[in-house]
């Protein structure tokens, strides 16, 4: 299966090896550990949607219950649980519903 690129769309990790691939091929990188049976989750997922598709950033969405161990390893407590990236190296995480323009000046920051 080929890897999709940032296509302004969120994308559906589905292992730790895409994973680690993704993380590594864009230079800024937002993680979005979530769970279907997560309320907080549903609520954020608009914003996460908005941010893949008006920035730059690759927006990656984890299911903590399809890919227990790679939350597991990012030491996912909770969730919605948001990770920040640049040129590989894991630079900030927040816990919960997060405001949009929170999220976008944090992108904004590692883009710069």
């Amino acid at each position: 299966m080929s890897t999709p690129e940032a296509t302004g769309a969120p994308i559906h990790v589905e292992n730790a090896d895409q994973f680690d691939e993704l993380v590594a091929d864009h230079d800024v990188v937002m993680v979005d550990y979530h769970a279907e049976w997560c309320g907080p989750c549903k609520m954020l997922e608009p914003t996460v949607e908005e941010l893949a598709s008006e920035t730059d950033a690759a927006v990656l969405k984890v299911d903590i219950d399809e890919l227990q161990d790679l939350a597991k390893d990012a030491g996912v407590r909770s969730v919605p649980t948001l990770e920040f990236y640049k040129n590989g190296s894991k630079q900030d995480s927040v816990v919960g519903v997060q405001d949009k323009d929170d999220l976008l000046a944090v992108i904004e920051e590692l883009a710069a």
